[in-house]
């Protein structure tokens, strides 16, 4: 921009003439306006009232010429438009610089550019779902904006031309064109059009931004509550993967998940390429029969989707097939379809769509894409999710364990962070063996059931933080930068893999295949183990979390009070007499809002809803009352519950001396099936999770409210605090079939010491533990261990056995307990002679297209679907057959000298294909292979092994491309010992 020659007031537009070039701005509220520059000195608007809503009256606005620069002001601001060169700077009202261009807007026909002075400690967050980044701040680096069709790592599937600086500002370039933002010093941030507008907002927090860019752009959807119950998706209709099956076998499926006590919201009953489907109107009627919705993917667009829906559909996933090359197809899609389901049924739009754009949180849940699961893609979609929350993206996710590859062991791993996310699915169909839940067996069926009941016990929690989004724009899932913007580490990588749901749940997920988690940053205020009740001092970092494969490293801050429906496996389970639960962490005062509506209809917006508050008064500390205040439900909706049980778990590892409801004693139970077969009362149990007090009530008139209150109790951690002890557990890395193995018990104990001290091990049903230790009497802070020795089961079988330690004592004149877990990794026998390779277990077994073979080369995505193993035209009956990059580990025991093979491209591929195999024998490369092409005559493998434990048969690609890389280890065999 040029120097200004030229100005003029209308209202609260102001239009500045810089030579050929116009500048424009217009105020839209006290702390909102609008920036736009043509360089031809004509206004364009491409994108009209597509994405910005309707905006009302505009402010009072003034504006003084100070000599240098014209300032234009609001009852919140001041935009300074200096003259000599046009350039634009940002004050609050009270004289704080929010942002300040260093140099002018400028152009060069292809694309405008605004650059800005970096602060010195300036964050920045936002630009859509950017995948594998967002929760932390993108100070120093370059994002691209735009469609890219990548849906991996670094790929921006849900772009949005929106960010937001810690300073207090955010700025949203109301445009479909890609852009690239450089958070570098300067800022510079362009677009790749030759016009510049943008929109600016001011907050005094970062979800004062949200809300007000959300504001402009519509605030995130209120989804059913079905929505956020998990979804399955997979096609029942000419599904080239599976064979022909019918649009209604869907119903067997949802009939599995009954079988397998498992939660099911929702199913894609066509989601497949050329799918189709068939009796849809008898389909949606089964599966609502089953307490779940129907949904369809709109592979072919939108043309049927009236009828679709009158037959049942209320889901709408959306495909970047039809939608074309711009943004605003794909916005217009995800608005049709959403109105669709309106203006067809009595139901809320739900959508789920990839590719979007500034706008579509209005109107759907946003997927990054489709992957292939693994634990680099359990890494990589942590920080995605809780970084797009600050775009205004309320709902994304991700496929369980991917549509591709996956194990079962990373798909439970998976599951269980994706559990605390609004909106999830799990896709079949696509991979080498469906993906439900279910599919793995025994442990993992048993873990995933685990979590998906946790889902939905937690849904009250999760659908108030919903209605939050609805009415501020700032979603569920969050950064820690978010909650705790003046912690530098919440803005950096020390936060990276973590994030928070809502403001009480921390979750810290496990991306290795690995049972400890390290790394894991706890902000201020104090964390509570969600599953032992350890209380953790924050800030610190927690390494050595132990995490078995069931255990999800899960914190929640004191003072958080939680609702729940217990026992539910479906909204549709609650009656009008089903219980509310609340979990409490009493920590000073605090409080929660329950809201509440029917869930489905969309009669919430014209006022049809309640809220009930909760406020917890307790000590900050140590000993004294805890107060539970629960208020009347106000506000009225078709099924609100008028009167309802109570049910509460109070952590304040302290029993009290007695717990009264409006002031009337209520009874204390002797035991947790005296407790359970009660109508009302209470129950302390100092084993439960470092100790909990268990209260519930009959059932009680939501019209009004009622107190709990526990006398003689105290805040989380118990009335004298740091009482507590720490139990450790030291063990082998792992034990083989029928082997024993010494495992140490460590205990300290707390600030008062601790008597009749007793420490124990306990291991799987199966498995021999030698017997527990007294230890008598310690002093504060003193530390003893025992030694006990496990023996594993002469049938155990790879996989993973927990042992956990405990430790029984009396602290400052209490009963407690306190256990900790340790998962310890099993072996199966070692082979006894000579073996074939194809024939012993397979600790894990990694590929690159489908499963890898046993006795046939590499096939398609089904096991079994490979041809005989031939190289060089020599067929070989036993052996593997793998694509690269490939993976396949051995347990050998130290029982086995040598590895024998014939190493080779599969003459299936016809000469091309690029591949290296190698051996690594207990972490070490023993082996390796120069280049072998399709051409290669096969390489003989004599690979001395030496007494190796573990033994990796690993295959890598070398020329860039996978394709052909069908590697065969024909004739593999393990010399050892009988």
């Amino acid at each position: 921009m040029g120097s200004v020659t030229g100005f003029s007031a209308s209202g609260a537009v102001y239009t500045f003439t810089a030579g050929a070039a116009k500048a424009r701005v217009s105020f839209v509220s006290a702390d909102t306006f609008r920036i736009e520059a043509a360089p031809d000195g004509t206004f364009t608007d491409p994108v009209g009232d597509d994405i910005v809503l309707p905006r009302g009256k505009p402010p009072a606005t003034r504006w003084s010429d100070r000599g240098d620069r014209y300032e234009l002001s609001t009852a919140e601001v001041t935009l300074r438009v200096y003259k000599a060169p046009l350039r634009f700077a940002l004050y609050r009202a009270d004289g704080t610089r929010l942002w300040t261009e260093s140099r002018g807007i400028s152009w060069n026909g292809a694309a405008t550019t605004q650059t800005l002075a970096r602060g010195a400690d300036e964050q920045f967050y936002g630009a859509g779902e950017q995948n594998g980044s967002g929760n932390t701040s993108h100070r120093g680096k370059t994002l691209d904006v735009g469609v890219d069709y990548d849906w991996n790592e670094g790929g921006h599937p849900n772009s949005v031309p929106f960010y937001l600086s810690s300073a207090g500002y955010g700025v949203y370039r109301n445009t479909y064109a890609p852009g690239t933002y450089a958070f570098t010093d300067p800022v510079t941030t362009t677009e790749r059009e030759n016009r510049f507008d943008a929109y600016y907002f001011a907050g005094g927090s970062a979800k004062d931004v949200i809300g007000a860019y959300t504001k402009l752009t519509g605030r995130p959807m209120l989804p059913p509550v079905y929505g956020l119950e998990v979804g399955d998706s997979d096609c029942y209709l000419h599904n080239a993967n599976r064979g022909e099956r019918h649009t209604l076998d869907a119903l067997k499926v949802a009939d599995d998940y009954a079988k397998n006590d498992m939660p099911l919201g929702w199913m894609l009953v066509n989601d497949g390429y050329g799918c189709g489907y068939e009796d849809l109107a008898e389909t949606a009627k089964g599966l609502n029969s089953r307490k779940a919705q129907m949904g369809l993917w709109t592979e072919d667009g939108l043309d049927k989707l009236a009828d679709q829906v009158k037959a049942g559909q209320r889901v709408a996933k959306l495909d970047v097939a039809w939608v074309g090359d711009g943004y605003k197809f794909a916005l217009d899609g995800c608005k049709d379809a959403y109105r669709g389901i309106e203006d067809n049924s009595d139901a809320r739009g739900f959508t789920w769509a990839p590719e979007s754009w500034s706008g579509a949180q209005r109107c759907g849940v946003q997927w990054s894409g489709d992957q292939s699961g693994s634990w680099d893609y359990i890494r990589w979609q942590i920080p995605t999710y809780a970084g797009a929350t600050m775009s205004g993206l309320a709902y994304t996710t991700g496929d369980v364990d991917g549509i591709f590859g996956g194990s079962a062991k990373t798909y439970t791993r998976d599951l269980e962070w994706k559990s605390f996310l609004p909106a999830v699915m799990t896709m079949d169909g696509w991979a080498a063996k469906d993906k439900q839940p279910y599919q793995y067996g025994e442990p993992y069926t048993s873990v995933n059931r685990k979590y998906l009941k946790l889902k939905e016990s937690l849904l009250p929690y999760m659908y108030t933080y919903a209605a939050e989004a609805h009415r501020t724009g700032v979603g569920p899932v969050r950064p820690l930068a978010l909650e705790y913007p003046g912690d530098a580490k919440a803005a950096g990588d020390a936060a990276k893999y973590e994030f928070l749901t809502g403001e009480d749940f921390l979750v810290a997920p496990v991306y290795s295949d690995t049972a400890v988690r390290n790394g894991i940053y706890l902000p201020a205020g104090d964390w509570i183990d969600y599953w032992s009740g350890r209380t953790y001092h924050g800030p610190t970092t927690v390494d050595g979390y132990q995490a078995p494969l069931d255990t999800l490293p899960l914190f929640v801050k004191a003072g958080a009070v939680i609702p729940m429906w217990p026992g539910v496996n479906s909204y549709q389970d609650r009656t009008a007499g089903s219980p509310l639960a609340w979990d409490v962490y009493p920590r000073g005062g605090s409080s929660f809002t329950l809201y509440e509506d029917d869930g489905v209809t969309r009669a919430h917006r014209a006022g049809a809803y309640s809220e009930q508050p909760v406020t917890v008064t307790a000590p900050r500390d140590g000993a004294g009352a805890v107060r539970i205040a629960v208020g009347a439900a106000k506000g009225d909706f078709t099924g609100k519950q008028k009167s309802r049980p109570y049910a509460f778990t109070v952590h304040t590892g302290s029993s009290p001396g007695h717990v009264a409801l409006d002031g009337r004693a209520l009874p204390r139970s002797a035991s947790k099936a005296a407790f359970d077969a009660a109508a009302e009362g209470w129950w302390y149990d100092a084993s439960d999770r470092a100790g909990v007090v268990h209260v519930k009530t009959r059932s009680l008139s939501t019209a009004r409210g009622f107190r709990v209150d526990l006398a003689g109790a105290s805040a989380v951690g118990g009335r004298v605090p740091a009482a507590t002890g720490a139990v450790s557990l030291t063990r082998p890395e792992e034990l083989g079939a029928g082997m024993s193995g010494k495992v140490t018990a460590e205990f300290t104990a707390g600030r008062t010491g601790s008597s009749a001290t007793r420490l124990s091990v306990s291991a799987p049903q199966g498995w021999t533990v030698s017997p527990e230790r007294t230890v008598g009497r310690l002093k504060p802070g003193e530390r003893v261990s025992a030694d006990f020795t496990v023996t594993a089961p002469a049938g155990a079988t790879a996989g993973e056995a927990v042992l956990t330690a405990t430790a029984r004592y009396r602290a400052a004149g209490e009963d407690h307990v306190t256990a900790q877990r340790s998962a310890l990794r099993t072996m199966p026998a070692p082979p006894g002679g000579d073996s074939w390779a194809s024939d012993l277990p397979w600790l894990n077994s990694a590929n690159g297209y489908g499963p890898a073979e046993r006795d046939l080369s590499n096939g398609e995505s089904a096991a079994g679907d490979g041809h005989p193993l031939t190289l060089n035209g020599t067929a070989h009956a036993k052996g593997i057959g793998v694509h690269a990059d490939s993976d396949i580990e051995f347990w050998l025991g130290g029982r086995c000298s040598a590895l024998t093979a014939t190493a080779g491209i599969d003459d299936e591929i016809n000469g091309y294909g690029g591949v290296s195999f190698s051996v690594v024998a207990d972490g070490r490369t023993v082996w390796s292979s120069p280049t072998v092409t399709g051409t290669s005559d096969p390489l003989p493998v004599d690979v001395p092994l030496a007494g190796a434990r573990h033994v990796h048969l690993v295959v890598t690609d070398t020329d860039g491309t996978k394709s052909g890389d069908h590697g065969d280890w024909a004739d593999a065999k393990f010399h050892c010992a009988a």
